[in-house]
């Protein structure tokens, strides 16, 4: 077991994994470009995931950096009580311990993800995919001189590398005491997570986001936040679902104007039997296509007869991630927002903003559709557990 380092040396760390990456970020962006050149397969969100370019060094410079001037989440007292017979209770915040993370592709989440778990005192175990191998290992490498630089272990940050069969086998019988485990990557990957694994795992789910158009909204805004949420097809808080009110007023100039706008992106158009309709909108197959999340150039537009009835389609079709309502009604907003069953609900803003650094953590871990531990972007703060301190002078019960 590593003995929690002072929050000096942590922060320490964490600026001196900073200066690296500065440092070293051409030949990080290189040993990228042999990871592209080398990805054979066709998942174009996964192929957006794995790039690294200077822009994206630079997040995760700025990740190291705003960890390192954030408060310790170690050791927070939550509560206390002075019992009758004289003893001190306290309940403070303590790490988990070992915490793993499955993931695919990204090599930022080997920056972003160690940095948030290295903070927050626990050691991380690091299993990223094949494709970000090379990237992985480099930016491993870096967070192994940071920490040696500091007089760390660098059994901090660890990096598995391990094939399907061996990461089946550490699921089912781990060689090191694992207290967390977080898959983040598709539903494949979550099934064989949860399926294999003997220690808590929070999931880090699908998104397949909805945004509801209501009678009372502002279409202008509505269009600007369906095509936001196309902006980045590989992420997690991408739109997949677009359900509009059928008392919209001036609905079918809405629907061209939105269709038109959409096609300028490239976006493949799937409508219902109402809206598939309109000029080169395919009509859906079947209701199972409400389920999908796409991570891709495809939209899913329906027909709704009200907010009540939004709500009802989003518990049952979406991931539980994010969601949105248009509308100038503040009501009907908290209507759906009181409602709608995910982590992250939203009035007149794009289901985009679902990040941890978005949403003022800084930085995230994953996004987690679970409902417990936490829920939404985990954050610094959330990587923590609790313990009972008690102080006595001989008291017995």
């Amino acid at each position: 077991m590593n003995t929690l380092l002072s929050i000096k040396t942590r922060n320490n760390v964490l600026r001196t994994m900073a200066s690296l990456l500065d440092r070293e970020k051409e030949a990080i962006i290189s040993i990228n470009k042999k990871d592209l050149e080398a990805y054979k397969g066709d998942d174009i969100s996964m192929f957006d995931r794995l790039k690294v370019d200077e822009a994206k060094v630079h997040e995760m410079i700025a990740a190291c950096l705003h960890l390192a001037t954030q408060e310790d989440p170690v050791g927070l007292e939550r509560f206390s009580f002075r019992h009758d017979n004289g003893m001190q209770v306290y309940n403070k915040t303590a790490s988990f311990g070992t915490i793993l993370i499955i993931y695919e592709s990204r090599p930022d989440v080997t920056v972003e993800a160690a940095g948030i778990a290295f903070k927050s005192g626990n050691k991380i175990l690091l299993k990223g995919g094949k494709e970000s191998l090379q990237s992985n290992l480099k930016i491993v490498d870096l967070w192994h001189q940071a920490l040696n630089q500091h007089y760390a272990s660098k059994d901090w940050i660890a990096y598995l590398q391990f094939d399907r069969t061996e990461t089946q086998a550490f699921l089912e019988r781990p060689s090191q005491k694992v207290d967390l485990i977080i898959p983040r990557g598709g539903e494949r990957l979550i099934a064989f997570v949860k399926k294999h694994a003997t220690c808590p795992v929070i999931i880090s789910g699908r998104g397949n986001n909805f945004v509801f158009v209501h009678k009372e909204a502002d279409t202008a805004i509505a269009i600007e936040i369906i095509l936001n949420g196309k902006s980045k097809i590989s992420a997690c808080n991408a739109v997949d679902k677009v359900l509009i009110d059928k008392n919209l007023p001036n609905k079918t100039a809405f629907i061209n104007r939105l269709l038109s706008k959409l096609k300028e992106f490239k976006i493949d158009i799937l409508g219902d039997t109402i809206i598939s309709k309109f000029d080169k909108v395919e009509e859906i197959s079947s209701n199972d296509v409400w389920y999908k999340e796409f991570l891709d150039y495809k939209i899913v537009i329906g027909e709704i007869p009200s907010n009540k009835d939004a709500i009802a389609m989003i518990n049952n079709y979406s991931g539980g991630h994010s969601s949105a309502i248009i509308t100038k009604n503040t009501a009907e907003a908290k209507l759906f927002m009181a409602n709608v069953d995910t982590a992250a609900v939203y009035h007149n803003a794009s289901t985009r903003f679902t990040d941890g650094g978005q949403l003022g953590l800084g930085g995230e871990l994953a996004i987690s559709t679970d409902k417990l531990h936490q829920r939404g972007p985990i954050g610094l703060q959330h990587l923590v557990t609790n313990k009972w301190y008690v102080h006595g002078n001989g008291q017995i019960r």
